[in-house]
């Protein structure tokens, strides 16, 4: 975990107003970088496209990059930044963007795991988007090339790469194959 060289604590506001805010998020009032490989930042363009023209086309909210922060956790000073976040239509105030971050857990949370990641910091993201009410969190590992799902409800599930995805009850009517994301 790269911290920040501010080692001051900073309140979500402060880390907006930061000039490269936009490469961390927030954990007890710390910026944490968010470093992704080339690898990583692929997968995630590319499942960020097939997620973005589907919502699009059938209207059902906003898909959102890893540079918009989440301030919808207990901590104050924690915000979140998934890889690739889905918000259903109708959840936003007037259902548009916010300028800064949202206040509202995402329904869809998607982290990419990359070289730079340890196993109990993205633990410690699950724990945070499961104990906010994300409702479906994909785990993406380019290492295994699988797809690990966990639901509010607390079940599990493993997509491996000769599988398909599906957006379940969050995103309706989505699927993709697991192998189109590590090409």
């Amino acid at each position: 975990m790269k911290t920040h060289p501010k080692l001051v604590l900073m309140n979500p506001e402060d880390l907006f107003a930061m000039p490269d805010g936009d490469k961390y998020e927030l954990v007890n009032g710390i910026p944490v970088e968010k470093r992704m490989g080339a690898e990583s930042g692929e997968i995630t363009t590319l499942l960020s496209a097939l997620l973005t023209v589907f919502v699009r086309e059938q209207r059902l909210g906003h898909v959102y990059d890893g540079q918009t922060g989440f301030q919808c956790f207990a901590e104050a000073s924690l915000v979140r930044k998934p890889d690739i976040s889905f918000v259903a239509v109708g959840r936003l105030p007037g259902d548009k963007s916010p300028k800064g971050n949202i206040k509202l857990a995402p329904d869809l949370a998607v982290e990419v795991v990359s070289p730079n990641d340890q196993y109990e910091e993205v633990e410690e993201k699950l724990n945070d988007y499961h104990a906010a009410g994300v409702k479906l969190v994909w785990i993406v590992s380019p290492a295994s090339k699988t797809v690990q799902i966990r639901r509010a409800d607390g079940t599990l599930a493993l997509v491996r790469v000769d599988g398909q995805l599906f957006g379940e009850t969050v995103i309706p009517g989505f699927s993709c194959k697991v192998a189109d994301l590590f090409v």
